[in-house]
């Protein structure tokens, strides 16, 4: 019986497009890349043994010429693949829509030298939809993307082969670098240096925890008469003040505020401002926002978010996971849209929102990370638990990504109380009162993780310079009439 033989990376992945092809199809794995350039001296080839450069695989005195070997652990899903082969009437290579994927595409057709036609099948989700479009579509490798996908593997080499051993030596045994490593290494270099030139300037600050009507909220003391207090931009990174009309709060000061403070209550809502406002909905996820909101939102760590999003992707539920495009497709918009209307009403759509990659170098290769399925909600696919998690963070950021502004009111309340010498000591409170009309609770873009574990890099180091900095804070607390000076 005639038979297609389809390639693919994943036995996961294979086992999901199986399904969708059926009869008439075979579909296999290749577990990844096939070839590559050799990683230890047992693999480097004869002819290239004595070559001085024959350890990197790399002709550096030619054309820069790679040497690609089958991988000893390789050897054995190569077999699996020239077994297939037998009996097929014609192959299609259905590697990821990427770089990556056109070089494993390619090295597929090198090693295996099929006599019957050979194409490239190209798809961003793996729906029945997709894929049989796809087999229609089908087109012919894309030697530019091959050829992309090379240089970038030789500088790879030519970078890593050189500077991992400075690393075995300085930091640790069994470190890699290369084309990504050491510029990464170069801004951890560049931000370490700034931070041991970094000096700390003290400052105190004053904050008030106040209540009224059932609700508590924390005031922060802005003015001090006519003088700003000094927060921590109006340092710069030498510790000197820099910022105009501020005033620094140092300990004696501040215990003495507190105390004329607490002596002086009640004290006064001077003011009430309220401003409308909007909140525009954020854009699709790209690889980049989706690992960033992940570790913000559910404390995960890059591996672990790009793992859920692959079993995401080969099991069917997103569009392909490796992209920097904002862009929805035309089908992915008007799904969107449907989906809101039936889920949430036609008071939450107005129209397709089209975004702009905001990265000067961007590819766009794809389309931004989606569901496939719109209507498919995180609790009706019956998802495992990292899995439902990042899949929720996904629809929710698409869908919220495709609805209305969100009509908000604005509210900073000035209370004034009185200081030492009877000057006027005025706190600030700025706030988000109610939402007049916008994204439903279901979609709303969540408070970050609670706990330490959940926050970025960036709000630890800034929360511990501040500590630093302050060394200590003392907060003035009041109730009605009464207040208390607090110490942490």
């Amino acid at each position: 019986m005639a038979k297609t033989l389809v390639i693919v990376e994943s036995p996961a992945k294979a086992r999901t497009i199986e399904r969708i092809l059926r009869d008439g199809y075979e579909v296999r794995a290749s577990y990844g890349h096939v070839r590559d350039l050799p990683e230890s001296a047992s693999e480097i080839p004869e002819e290239i043994k004595k070559k001085k450069w024959g350890r990197l695989g790399v002709d550096t005195e030619g054309d820069f010429t790679p040497y690609y070997v089958i991988p000893d652990d390789k050897r054995k899903y190569v077999q699996a693949l020239r077994a297939a082969l037998k009996g097929a009437t014609q192959v299609y290579l259905a590697t990821d829509p990427d770089r990556e994927g056109e070089s494993i595409s390619w090295h597929l057709k090198e090693i295996l030298k099929p006599k019957v036609p050979v194409r490239r099948i190209v798809f961003h989700e793996i729906t029945e939809e997709a894929i049989k479009q796809a087999v229609k579509d089908a087109q012919d490798i894309d030697e530019n993307l091959v050829r992309a996908q090379e240089s970038r593997r030789i500088l790879d080499r030519l970078y890593g082969y050189t500077i991992s051993p400075v690393l075995w030596k300085k930091v640790q045994t069994g470190l890699s670098a290369g084309r990504v490593q050491s510029v990464a290494v170069r801004l951890i270099v560049d931000r370490e240096e700034e931070r041991l030139a970094f000096r700390a300037a003290i400052y105190w600050d004053l904050e008030a925890k106040l209540s009224g009507e059932g609700r508590t909220f924390i005031a922060t003391l802005a003015r001090l008469g006519d003088e700003r207090v000094a927060t921590g931009k109006d340092f710069d990174e030498k510790g000197v003040l820099t910022g105009k009309n501020a005033r620094v709060l140092l300990e004696p000061d501040s215990i003495a505020l507190v105390d004329a403070l607490w002596k002086n209550i009640p004290w006064t809502v001077t003011a009430v401002d309220e401003k409308p406002g909007v909140e525009r909905p954020a854009p699709p996820f790209t690889t980049s926002t989706l690992t960033q909101e992940a570790s913000r939102k559910l404390g995960f760590s890059t591996e672990r978010t790009m793992q859920s999003a692959q079993r995401l992707f080969q099991d069917g539920h997103i569009s392909y996971h490796r992209t920097d495009s904002t862009t929805l497709s035309e089908r992915a918009l008007g799904e969107s849209a449907a989906a809101i209307r039936g889920l949430f009403g036609d008071e939450y759509y107005s129209g397709p929102r089209r975004y702009a990659t905001k990265v000067k170098n961007a590819q766009e290769a794809h389309e931004a990370i989606r569901p496939s399925n719109f209507s498919a909600t995180p609790t009706t696919i019956g998802l495992d638990r990292d899995d439902f998690r990042v899949y929720e963070l996904i629809w929710k950021r698409t869908m919220a990504s495709q609805m209305v502004d969100a009509r908000v009111l604005r509210t900073t309340v000035e209370i004034t109380g009185r200081g030492n010498q009877r000057a006027g000591c005025d706190l600030h409170r700025a706030g988000q009162g109610d939402r007049i009309c916008g994204l439903p609770p279901r979609v709303r873009r969540g408070q970050r993780r609670s706990g330490r574990g959940a926050r970025r890099a960036g709000d630890r180091a800034a929360e511990a310079d501040r500590r630093r900095a302050r060394r200590s804070q003392r907060r003035v607390a009041g109730a009605g009439a009464g207040a208390r000076a607090e110490a942490p």
